[in-house]
C-alpha cells in the first residue's frame, strides 16, 4: 500500500490508573491524561506511516495541535483515528481524534516526518 491523502487508522487502548493525569504528572485526578490520549493519537500515525514504508525508513513527530475535549474515567475503552491530509515531500499531516465509550474526547493535527532510521538514530545518540 501507498502513502496517500485520506488513508486512515485506528488503535484502540482504555483508560488506566497508570494513564491517569494522577500517575502523568499532569494533573490531580484520576481521568485520562491529556499526554496518554495524545500518545494514542501518535500511535494511530506512526502505524499507519510505518507500515507504509520500507523498514529502513520510519517516521518521527514533529508538530501536535490538540484539544482535550471531555474527560474519561478510569476503566474506559479508548480509540484513537488518524487520517492523513496531505503530503508534502516527507512531511504527512494528519486529523487526528480521540474517543471514549461515550464520545468524542479529543481532536486536533499531527505532523510526521519520513526519516532514514539508521541516520536519524545515529544523529541522536551522537548527543551523548
Amino acid at each position: 500500500m501507498e502513502l496517500e491523502i485520506g488513508l486512515k487508522n485506528e488503535v484502540e487502548g482504555r483508560s488506566t490508573e497508570e494513564t491517569s493525569a494522577v500517575a502523568m504528572g499532569s494533573g490531580s485526578l484520576k481521568v485520562l491524561s491529556t499526554p496518554s490520549m495524545i500518545a494514542l493519537m501518535e500511535q494511530a500515525a506512526s502505524e499507519l506511516v510505518d507500515r507504509n514504508l520500507p523498514a529502513d525508513r520510519t517516521s518521527v513527530g514533529i508538530s501536535l495541535n490538540v484539544k482535550h475535549i471531555a474527560a474519561t474515567p478510569i476503566g474506559l475503552k479508548l480509540r484513537a483515528e488518524a487520517t492523513i491530509t496531505s503530503i508534502d515531500g516527507r512531511k504527512i499531516i494528519f486529523d487526528v481524534r480521540a474517543f471514549d465509550e461515550r464520545e468524542e474526547i479529543g481532536r486536533g493535527t499531527h505532523e510526521r516526518f519520513i526519516v532514514d532510521r539508521k541516520n536519524f538514530q545515529s544523529k541522536a545518540d551522537g548527543k551523548r
